[in-house]
Order: structure tokens, then sequence, then C-alpha cells
């Protein structure tokens, strides 16, 4: 890979850089027309650098998710036995590798915007240490443990590893945030809204009046000729809790204990908390898989496309692998860019912005089913209505080597050096 100033020519709608003494340092793969979203086969060193020379890029991205090099010495292969990327980098050689591209992260964040970093156990710690540092302490959220395969059964000498992990921050206290909600099942209904209200029929729970912590102001005062237990206050002031139990909204128990009740149809749903159970990597073959090796989970993506982002708003992986995290923004209306530089990685991707996924089963040449997973169009044409992907030929400029995607394009028939 060539190093040096770049530069930036134009070949019909493709931006191509280049360094000082002529070589490619990377080239946008496609680009549609006046869109904001944007594929870039590179490395993503060199193309943050240059974004940060666009205005319409840098401190505008609204969320980044990556899932990075896990620092495993492996190199990992697609279900077709393709080579898809090395992961060789380990102790602080890997540590300096991210440092260097979180620190270009943080520049093309927006001031509201937020940053996911998807590891395992084997670096977390080292790389929180490191975002600490870069995005600062108080900017971190949460560490999301999510459940990444079914139990092992086969370990002797450890538990079974089956969790790995998501590190959230935002680039300030100032953040977009969707608080997410999964929906009440009936047996957690019962359990958690146990009462029906007389006249109503409505359904509540009781919870209690007051919260920890002493106060010295309205809360702290005597209500009902009761003050808060030792060591708590009202969770509202006096005046509040008068309003509540003249709408019928305090419970009093026989012996006067007062509880507010909170109703069933007042709530959004159960708000997610930070370990995610329902996101294993694909694990049956009838799931639709790219078949790229550390492909994650669409419906993970897209709840933290919708936690951290807004319709319209620009979001980032720059460790693109199988296209995830761009078909989860695409699909959610969201503008993106992606970046890899694994010859595999654009492959996977653009067949499968075309031609969309397969099952397991398909990948190793079991079985064919008469569909596939509906594709994400990211070639149509926005002249065309009919879904119709249009012909392209995009050209690679480098040692005169051509991609040509059309709608027979073929994984089989991507060619790059």
């Amino acid at each position: 890979m060539a190093t040096g100033v770049s530069k930036t020519k134009m070949n019909g709608n493709l931006q191509v850089s280049t360094s000082e003494n002529g070589n490619y340092t990377y080239h946008p793969i496609w680009q549609n027309g006046n869109s904001a979203n944007r594929l870039y086969f590179g490395d993503n060193y060199t193309v943050m650098n240059d974004l940060l020379h666009d205005e319409s890029v840098r401190g505008k991205i609204r969320l980044i998710y990556i899932d990075p090099p896990y620092a495993t010495n492996s190199i990992f292969q697609t279900r077709k036995q393709q080579d898809a990327y090395t992961d060789l980098l380990t102790g602080e050689d890997y540590v300096d590798f991210m440092r260097e591209r979180l620190l270009l992260m943080r520049e093309l964040l927006a001031a509201d915007g937020s940053i996911y970093v998807h590891l395992d156990n084997k670096m977390v710690f080292n790389i929180k240490i490191l975002m600490d540092e870069i995005f600062g302490a108080s900017n971190f959220r949460s560490m999301i443990t999510r459940k990444k395969c079914k139990s092992k059964n086969f370990t002797k000498n450890s538990y079974g590893n089956i969790s790995d992990y998501i590190l959230f921050y935002t680039k300030s206290n100032n953040y977009i945030w969707n608080k997410q909600y999964d929906q009440w099942s009936k047996d957690k209904i019962l359990k958690e809204y146990p009462f029906i209200e007389e006249g109503t029929d409505r359904r509540y729970k009781r919870v209690p009046i007051h919260a920890p912590g002493t106060r010295n102001g309205e809360t702290g005062k005597m209500w009902r000729g009761m003050l808060p237990p030792e060591g708590k206050h009202w969770q509202f002031t006096p005046a509040k809790l008068d309003e509540l139990d003249a709408n019928g909204e305090i419970y009093w128990s026989s012996n006067g204990n007062p509880r507010r009740k909170v109703y069933l149809d007042e709530s959004e749903g159960i708000a997610i908390q930070d370990i995610w159970l329902d996101y294993l990597d694909i694990n049956n073959q009838n799931t639709h898989t790219t078949g790229y090796p550390t492909e994650k989970n669409l419906d993970m993506l897209k709840r933290i496309v919708l936690a951290s982002s807004n319709k319209g708003d620009l979001v980032m992986d720059c460790f693109a692998g199988s296209g995830t995290t761009l078909v989860a923004a695409d699909e959610l209306s969201r503008n993106w860019i992606g970046i890899d530089i694994g010859n595999e990685a654009i492959k996977v991707m653009l067949n499968r912005f075309q031609n969309g996924t397969q099952t397991l089963d398909e990948h190793i040449g079991k079985k064919k089913t008469k569909g596939m997973e509906t594709p994400t169009l990211f070639f149509e044409d926005e002249t065309e209505k009919a879904g119709i992907v249009p012909n392209l030929v995009l050209h690679h400029l480098i040692d005169e080597y051509t991609i040509y995607v059309n709608g027979n394009y073929s994984g089989e028939e991507f060619c790059l050096p």
C-alpha cells in the first residue's frame, strides 16, 4: 500500500486517491451519483485520513460500528475455503494499530455521535483502556455482553466461551439515543403486572413511592402524616403524590402502606439491558448468510443503528466485512460509508448487495432453494422504480483489472489483485 500525500482525480462517478508517486492508495468501488453512500476498497487508515478533508463527512458521522480483528493470530476463511482476512497483529502492535484508527474515527464522528467496538475477551479490556484515553472515560456508556453461540459441551478445564463484547462510547454527553425495548410476552405480563384495576380492567403493578438517598427539599418532607423511610426520599413532591392519589394511582394496603400503580398500557416494552441473548451468529442450516467467516447478526446491527442514529444520518463501518452494518443502515433509511481492505470482503459485499444472501446448505452445495433473501439494491438507479438493477461497469484502475457488476453478476467472476 502506497503512502504519502494523496490527491484525487475523477473517473466518471468514481474518485480515485493517488499518492505523490502515482500509486493508488485506495479506490471507491461504488458511489451512486450524489448519494452519501459509498464503499471503499483499501486500508481504512488511508481512507479515513482522506475523509478528514471531506466537509460532508468530517464531524458528520453520527454512528460508527466496527468489528475489527481480535488479535487471534489466525487466518479466517469463507465457507468456500477462500481466505477472507488475516488477523495476525497481537500485543502492542495490535493496540497501536487500533489507536491510530480510533483517533481518526473520533475526528470523523459528530459531536452527538456514538461508536460501538465489537471484540472478544482477548483484547476487550486493552481496547477499553485505549478508548477511555481517546473518547474519555466519562463518555463510556456500556459494555454489552452478547451471547454469540449455543452452549458448548466439549470444554475441559474452563467455562464454555459463548460470549463476546461491544464497547459503546459517545463523543460527548449530548448524543443521539433512541431507547430500545423488547415486547412483553404473555408470561412476563402475568408476572410483572399481576393486578387488574376494578372499574377499568387495566392491568398494573405496585411499586414503592420512595427512592434511595435523603433529601432536604420537598421530597424529604412529611406526606400524609409520614416521612420517607430512613435513608430514602419520596419519588415525587407531596403535591404530586396528592395528585396521583386523587387520580386513583396510589394503592393503599390494609396497614396503610402506599404504593404507586404502574399500568401495562403505558409501557413501551421491556427496556433493553446490556446482556443480549437473541443475536447469535449464524447457527443453523436455514439461516441466510453471505458465508463470510465473521458475519454478524443483522437484527443486532439494526438495534444499534436504531438506538444511536436517526433517519438520514451517516453511519460508517470501516471494517465492513460482509456488509451487515451497511445493509442495516440502508434498510433503516440511513446513509452509510463502508471500508474494507480484503478482496474477499469486497467480493462478498457486492454479491450481497445485488443477489442477497443464501442458506448455509446452499453455501456448501447441499441444496438449492427457489429464492434467496431479498437483495439490497444499492446499485438501483433512483429513476427506476421497477427494482431492476442497471448494468454497471466499474473500473478498478489498478494493474488494468476491471470489475464488472451487472444483473448477472456472480461472486466467482469478481476479480481483484
